[in-house]
């Protein structure tokens, strides 16, 4: 093997998802992942805190797509907040049902990581709520908007992995912003 090849980092991410689908995320060792990788611990502790971090690694780009989406924005905060979700769902979601399915299914069976991804979730809506206000919009408004369009985003998600692959994510979220306007509007 050559002693450098490009893309440790995403070579480290999916041989970590790779020993997690097969053998349990407990039962995998931050040696087994870099040997998986064809690289060593060194290199994984340079670019992962720890294994938890190769599992979830994608939540930076998650949260530059959000923010930028709603930076670049200027229609209302709720349309704003929504538009972001479909954006980061066309972005980063789009041919990888699958994958997104097995790390769901790896997440699902762990209290520790249950946890973290309710975690990463909280720093995301908090990202977007600061993006928000960065744009003059009042903390209450930024609040709502922020916390009913992760509601949607989390509701269009759990529906697309349960889905056959007919619906885009994208078009998911539409659509359940779509019922959370019909509700509101009745109340």
């Amino acid at each position: 093997m050559a002693r450098w090849q490009p893309d440790a980092r995403g070579r480290l991410a999916a041989a970590a998802l790779e020993l997690f689908a097969e053998r349990g995320f407990d039962q995998t060792t931050v040696t087994d992942i870099a040997a998986r990788a064809g690289l060593d611990k060194r290199t994984f502790y340079r670019l992962f805190g720890d294994k938890r971090e190769a599992l979830f690694s994608g939540s930076e780009l998650l949260e530059q797509t959000l923010v930028a989406a709603v930076a670049a924005s200027d229609a209302a905060p709720f349309d704003t907040v929504v538009a972001a979700y479909r954006r980061v769902a066309e972005e980063i979601f789009t041919d990888r049902l699958e994958t997104v399915r097995l790390r769901q299914s790896i997440i699902d069976s762990s209290p520790e990581l249950k946890e973290r991804e309710l975690r990463k979730m909280g720093s995301l809506a908090a990202a977007v709520a600061v993006a928000l206000r960065a744009r003059g919009v009042d903390e209450v408004t930024a609040t709502l908007a922020t916390e009913s369009g992760a509601t949607v985003f989390r509701v269009a998600f759990a529906r697309w992995l349960g889905s056959g692959g007919g619906s885009s994510l994208a078009e998911l979220v539409a659509e359940v912003a779509a019922e959370l306007r019909a509700v509101t509007a009745g109340a």
